[in-house]
């Protein structure tokens, strides 16, 4: 309703395109950050084939052929998309996959190219992927050809996304992702371009093994007239290395230090296949909704044993308390969503119809219910992904790119809900979307922005909307997190507005559940509870303006089941007993800053 109700209607005509003229309230646009086609080694040792040209292609909702023979097609096309094939290896793919490059005939590439057991490709996998890029000195393998084959992948890869690139109607950002993974300690980073200005060559953890490095090249790379953010992902995964103490080199966290990671890395993944990085039960036994898709057995390899600096909430406490020790919070992050998805296909995040994302390690309800991703997680703990979503003005990359620079972006763990948040002082309770936006812009600030410096209470708005394919929706929760005066640490969670005549109770200061509508017998639920809209505002009456603090909304759906319900109901086998059989899907948005 909103992305209609806000829309513009009059056309600008440039380059060829006609397109909206930029709607000033902006828009809610649902895209892919992170996605891997045959040009990541990992996802070619699983099977994967379809090239950057055909992910787009399937993104916008056309039909693409599997290795297979059969024909897949988006059911709900993308507004925005990114390939972000591993940098690692760029050369090596394309001298596997392009019978003119040079190395194409390597004896190890003609036994790649031949893989057909599972165990095959897992022992590939192993020795040539986890063994280097799980270490602290990772090498080429000895079939690259040299730089020259990775130039030739990033070119093919510049190319897809300038074809797919359609002002108006599709954006395709150019990116990649650099895979640093030190002692397993996994610190990847997807970087993504704002046009088609990109280098000749991009650097992998092979080049640069250091995200200090990384980001010298990305300092670099604006000195030429480029423009790029970094958006880290898998925090749950780091090992305690994502939301650091030191730095990379063992050194205290400096003002340098926080000031270059805060300019270079606007937004953080908040969930993908590999589970919810928010948080985790273990330590937010108090939040009611921590359970969610934690993904507990990726403490089963390469020593990823969780910690609460693993997850971002503790990441965004932590980061405005260094602010209030150094004066500039390097954890100031917006959040985004993306899946990680090695079969190349953009955004599958549908639990009914979720097959897995890594070719046969996943491929199959047996391997899903039994098996494990090797090296990595147990089928069973999988998640569907994320889907990104952003604010912008219309749906050019500029504008795209620019809503993710400026942290007015939302991320959701796979329905198209829209989430929204305006804080400020002068704001008042919202009688309808539009309204609550024209005000928000005019007196507050947006998710991903600041406050401004003031003595009064804050007012927050709020705004959620269900997707329209979807379930209802169970509230609107605003999660805030300060540290005194005095350096301590603090969260609160508040729900500010839900569906139905519930009630607070006031010894326990919970709102009762929304119920359960599904029957797990047949994997169906219906939307007789909940509300497709919710909207309302919250003041922060605790609000210490000599604290600082970070505000963000998360909205849920009422209950649905889960995938491994829909896998167990469809074939006639028993609920896994491991997991949940329903959970509540839900959408975060960015947060809000108050520094004094």
């Amino acid at each position: 309703m909103l992305k209609h109700l806000l829309s513009a209607t009059a056309l600008v005509v440039t380059t060829g395109f006609a397109i909206a003229e930029p709607n000033p309230l902006r828009d809610a646009y649902f895209g892919e950050t992170h996605l891997h086609t045959a040009f990541s080694l990992d996802a070619y040792i699983g099977g994967t084939r379809l090239m950057p040209a055909d992910s787009l292609a399937y993104a916008r909702g056309e039909a693409v052929t599997l290795p297979d023979g059969s024909i897949v097609q988006h059911k709900r096309p993308l507004d925005f998309a990114a390939v972000t094939d591993h940098a690692e290896y760029l050369g090596e793919m394309y001298s596997t996959m392009f019978e003119d490059a040079p190395g194409h005939d390597d004896k190890d590439l003609v036994a790649l190219r031949g893989l057909e057991s599972l165990e095959d490709r897992q022992d590939w996998f192993i020795k040539y992927v986890v063994s280097s890029n799980r270490s602290a000195t990772p090498q080429h393998p000895p079939f690259y050809a040299g730089p020259a084959t990775a130039r030739s992948a990033w070119q093919v890869i510049i190319e897809a996304a300038e074809e797919a690139n359609e002002p108006g109607v599709f954006t395709a950002l150019i990116g990649f992702e650099w895979s640093a993974a030190p002692n397993g300690a996994n610190l990847h980073r997807n970087v993504l371009f704002r046009d088609s200005n990109v280098p000749s060559i991009v650097p992998s953890y092979i080049d640069i093994n250091e995200e200090e490095n990384l980001w010298a090249w990305m300092k670099e790379q604006e000195a030429e007239g480029r423009h790029l953010f970094a958006i880290p992902h898998n925090s749950n995964a780091s090992k305690g290395r994502m939301f650091p103490d030191i730095d990379s080199f063992g050194d205290a966290m400096d003002l340098e230090y926080a000031r270059t990671r805060q300019a270079y890395e606007p937004l953080i993944e908040m969930m993908q296949v590999k589970g919810n990085s928010e948080v985790h039960r273990k330590f937010w036994a108090a939040d009611e909704f921590a359970g969610f898709e934690n993904a507990d057995s990726i403490q089963k390899n390469s020593g990823r044993i969780f910690r609460q600096r693993d997850f971002v909430r503790g990441g965004l406490v932590d980061g405005i308390g260094y602010e209030f020790a150094l004066g500039v919070n390097p954890f100031k992050y917006g959040f985004i969503g993306g899946t990680d998805n090695h079969n190349g296909l953009m955004s599958e995040v549908a639990e009914d119809e979720f097959i897995g994302a890594h070719g046969p390690e996943d491929g199959s309800v047996e391997r899903r219910r039994t098996g494990s991703v090797a090296g990595w997680i147990d089928g069973q703990d999988l998640s569907i992904g994320s889907l990104a979503g952003v604010w912008a003005i219309d749906n050019t990359r500029a504008a795209i790119w620019d809503a993710m620079k400026r942290r007015e972006t939302f991320a959701s763990s796979g329905p198209r809900i829209k989430v929204r948040m305006f804080g400020g002082v002068d704001l008042s309770t919202p009688t309808d979307p539009v309204q609550m936006a024209q005000e928000g812009y005019l007196l507050g600030t947006h998710m991903g922005g600041n406050l401004k410096p003031a003595g009064a209470p804050p007012m927050f708005t709020v705004y959620a909307e269900k997707d329209a394919l979807g379930a209802n929706l169970d509230r609107i929760q605003i999660i805030k997190g300060w540290v005194d005066e005095y350096g301590d640490a603090n969260e609160k969670i508040i729900d500010v507005v839900w569906a139905g005549d519930r009630e607070i109770d006031p010894d326990t200061g919970k709102l009762p559940a929304v119920g359960n509508t599904v029957d797990l017998t047949t994997a169906l639920y219906t939307n007789d509870i909940g509300a497709p809209m919710l909207m309302g505002s919250w003041t922060d009456t605790d609000f210490n303006p000599q604290s600082k603090a970070f505000y963000y909304a998360r909205a849920l759906e009422i209950p649905t089941p889960r995938w491994t319900t829909y896998d167990a109901v469809r074939n006639g086998l028993p609920l896994l007993e491991n997991v949940p059989a329903t959970i509540q899907e839900r959408a975060w948005g960015s947060p809000i800053w108050y520094s004094n």
